[in-house]
């Protein structure tokens, strides 16, 4: 009564593959191709994400030390106060 859910179109022409996971490899190519792949990946983009990273470090860190010293009172103020 009616079609599966894997059959509901039928597509003409189209060609695919596939390979059993236990015929797979999980980790091929992983020292020779990946470990390289992700050094040239991370070099590539590294001076385009932390200069922005580090100014904004930068930024927040001087605007806590500020908010922090404007909080403090002046002890010259009080000085003569005895």
């Amino acid at each position: 009564m009616g079609r599966h859910f894997g059959d509901l179109a039928r597509v003409r022409h189209v060609i695919t593959y596939s390979l059993s996971p236990f015929e797979q490899r999980a980790f091929a190519n992983y020292f020779s191709k990946g470990i390289p792949n992700v050094w040239r990946r991370f070099t590539s983009s590294f001076f385009k994400v932390a200069p922005p990273m580090i100014l904004m470090y930068l930024t927040y860190s001087w605007g806590n030390s500020v908010y922090e010293e404007s909080k403090r009172k002046n002890p010259a103020d009080y000085a003569n106060d005895e």
